[in-house]
């Protein structure tokens, strides 16, 4: 997708962009495929914190260095991985994401020790890390850049629904059949995306092949040459900064603490903390559809639905936090409500950084503002359990650290905004004056 086809009205797209059409759609669902069955994979540790405590023996802050390893992997490769993308396209490096966090779990289900155990899901944290960015840039070669937004926003509501089949399948199945058999049979969901991927999946439609890479763009000095152009374009540090700030306190939630807070400080069972647990992926997927058609439709609103996102998370964070006692009910449903909204906020990060980066770039680009989210994820679950051991698994204390990083998030996004603004502005005059024909 040009830079220019990113920037221009939703209802025009440029000459040379993908036709979409149901051939799109069945090829790219290949690819979403892959990315559900590797949010299934990631977010199955959520609903087995406190099955994989009394498995391995072990507290608060060795449990969260579990999804620790696996964000710190998926953030750490979040930029070779875009570089992986533009350079090799999406079919192989969405072979080796799958082989390897198929490994992963199955792993995990044999895992008999810690150690292993924190093998495996650096494993799985490694093929998962392949699998989003590829899907955007599948997204990408397969529908008009009008669609860019919309079609994100979807590809994320289908990581979600993964999320739904963690809470509501991989928990019952860990009561019933037990940790070993729920994890290994989990992980037959990956041999058969697989097989879908290396038999129909197809890395652009037959007419719009990218230009091979010249000598020019070979080698470590062009690598480093990309990540630097990438990096200095505000839209994409703008996009990191707003995935950062919105996407982690419901990351924090549904990967690891969300089931032993509502669990251990707010005294429900865990049946009805898995139930919120599924609201809050409810909401996700709700919201995303809204969200979607609103910034296709309205670019000017990325930034207010972005800012307007951290602003009532913060508020409904906070409302259990200093809530004398145990919450309500109506409250922590709420909670989980407004929870759902940060998937699809963070998912704005991506329409900044995409109408800021030339095709060549988009894979290294979606790669830097994906890392902001994880990377924000990673240092609050660590925070959360190091805290939570501290005070004698004091949520309220605990849980206080998300605004530290909300601060400093939201502090780097206005600082940014008016800059990206204006060379996105700069772009999309230039791509009509391009644009206009003038005959010699």
């Amino acid at each position: 997708m040009s830079s220019a086809a990113s920037a221009s009205s939703p209802s025009m797209s440029l000459p040379g962009d993908p036709p979409g059409g149901r051939r799109a759609v069945a090829v790219w669902s290949i690819g979403v495929a892959v990315y559900f069955v590797a949010v299934i994979f990631r977010t199955s540790l959520g609903v087995a914190g406190l099955d994989a405590v009394e498995r391995f023996h072990i507290n608060a802050s060795a449990l969260s260095t579990f999804s620790i390893l696996q964000l710190l992997v998926y953030a750490g490769m979040q930029i070779p991985v875009g570089l992986m993308v533009d350079r090799l396209g999406t079919k192989k490096v969405l072979t080796l994401g799958v082989i390897l966090f198929t490994v992963g779990q199955l792993g995990f289900a044999f895992s008999s020790s810690y150690s292993m155990a924190l093998v495996s899901r650096a494993l799985l944290g490694c093929g998962d890390a392949m699998t989003f960015i590829s899907v955007l840039r599948l997204g990408t070669r397969w529908f008009p850049a009008r669609r860019g937004p919309l079609v994100a926003q979807l590809a994320g509501l289908v990581g979600m629904a993964g999320n739904l089949v963690s809470t509501l399948v991989i928990a019952r199945l860990l009561h019933g059949i037990g940790w070993t058999a729920a994890f290994a049979g989990s992980a037959l969901a990956g041999v058969v995306v697989l097989v879908l991927m290396l038999l129909f999946l197809k890395d652009h439609p037959e007419g719009f092949e990218p230009a091979p890479p010249s000598g020019a763009h070979k080698g470590a000095a062009s690598v480093r040459r990309q990540i630097a152009a990438t990096w200095r374009e505000p839209g994409t540090r703008l996009g990191l900064w707003v995935h950062f700030s919105t996407q982690f306190p419901a990351m924090v939630f549904l990967l690891l603490w969300g089931l032993p807070f509502l669990v251990e400080a707010q005294g429900l069972s865990r049946g009805t903390a898995g139930e919120l647990l599924t609201l809050v992926v409810l909401s996700n997927m709700t919201v995303g559809l809204v969200y979607g058609q609103i910034v296709a439709r309205h670019h000017a609103a990325r930034l207010p639905l972005a800012l307007g996102t951290v602003a009532a998370t913060a508020v409904m964070w906070a409302m259990p936090v200093v809530w004398p006692g145990q919450s309500p009910m109506w409250l922590l449903v709420v909670m989980c409500v407004v929870l759902g909204a940060c998937g699809p906020a963070s998912m704005i990060g991506f329409d900044f950084a995409r109408p800021a980066n030339p095709p060549e770039r988009q894979g290294t680009a979606s790669g830097i503002v994906n890392m902001g989210g994880f990377i924000a994820s990673m240092t609050t679950l660590l925070a959360v359990g190091v805290l939570l051991d501290a005070t004698g698994d004091n949520y309220r204390v605990a849980f206080s650290a998300v605004f530290v990083l909300e601060v400093l998030g939201v502090s780097q996004i206005l600082r940014l905004r008016r800059r990206a603004a204006r060379a996105e502005r700069e772009r999309l005059v230039a791509s009509r004056v391009a644009s206009v024909h003038v005959p010699v």
